[in-house]
C-alpha cells in the first residue's frame, strides 16, 4: 500500500525536486500545499525542526531533506532507477548533487533568483550589489557542472539521476532571470535544460499545475 503525502510550497525548487522523484518513478502521491510562511508554523516545525520544505509522510514514516527523500523514493518503489549502479557514475551524481546543494543554491538560487523573483513578493528590496557579486560565482557553478557532465546526455551519465532532479528546478528559475539568460547563452546546459523541460515529470510539477491540483 502506498500513501505518500508531500508537504511543501508550490514553486519551491526543492519541493519540485522531491516531486520529480515521485513522477519519474511513477509513484502516486498527494501534495499538501503550504503557503509561504507556513514552514515556520508549529504544525510544520513538528515535521521539520528547521522550518524548511519539503517533508514527506509515507504510511506514517516521516522524512525531510530533499536528497534523503529522493533516495528513499528510489530505494522504496519500483520503477526506473534514479541512482546509477556504476560506482563512478554514482560518485559523480553525488558530487553534482553536492555542488547544487552547497554552491548553486547558496550562490545562485538564494541570491540572484531570490532577489529577482521572491524578494518583490515578500516586500524585500532588491540588492543589486549582491546580485552583481553572485554572477561570477554562478559562472563557476555552471562551468563546474558542465565539466562534470563530460558530454553525457544527463548530468551523471546517459540515464537520468537524482543529480538532474536536483538541478533542473533551480536552473529553470535562474534561466528566467536576465543574469541566467546571459550566462546560459550558447551553453550545453541550456540544451540539457530544454531536454529536461520536455519530460512529463517536469510538465506535471509546474507551479501552475500544482496550485491547480491543490
Amino acid at each position: 500500500m502506498n500513501d505518500a503525502t508531500v508537504f511543501g510550497v508550490p514553486g519551491s525548487p526543492y519541493v519540485r525536486s522531491a516531486l520529480l522523484g515521485f513522477e519519474e518513478k511513477g509513484v502516486p502521491y498527494r501534495l499538501h500545499a503550504l503557503r509561504l510562511g507556513d514552514e515556520k508554523t508549529p504544525s510544520h516545525l513538528a515535521r521539520h525542526p528547521f522550518g524548511r520544505v519539503p517533508t514527506i509522510n509515507h504510511n506514517g514514516f516521516e522524512l525531510y531533506e530533499t536528497q534523503a527523500i529522493l533516495r528513499y523514493v528510489d530505494r522504496t518503489f519500483p520503477g526506473p532507477a534514479l541512482q546509477p549502479r556504476d560506482l563512478q557514475a554514482a560518485a559523480r551524481m553525488d558530487q553534482i548533487v553536492g555542488v547544487v546543494d552547497w554552491y548553486f543554491f547558496h550562490d545562485v538560487t538564494a541570491v540572484i533568483s531570490f532577489y529577482r523573483f521572491l524578494a518583490p513578493l515578500l516586500g524585500v528590496p532588491t540588492d543589486e550589489s549582491a546580485i552583481k557579486a553572485a554572477v561570477p560565482k554562478a559562472k563557476i557553478c555552471l562551468d563546474a557542472i558542465e565539466q562534470l557532465r563530460a558530454g553525457h546526455q544527463f548530468l551523471a551519465g546517459n540515464e537520468i539521476s537524482i543529480a538532474d532532479l536536483m538541478l533542473a528546478p533551480q536552473l529553470e528559475v535562474f534561466m528566467a532571470t536576465a543574469e541566467g539568460q546571459g550566462l546560459l547563452a550558447n551553453r550545453a546546459l541550456a540544451d540539457w535544460m530544454a531536454m529536461m523541460a520536455e519530460r512529463p515529470s517536469m510538465k506535471a510539477t509546474t507551479r501552475e499545475r500544482l496550485r491547480a491540483a491543490a
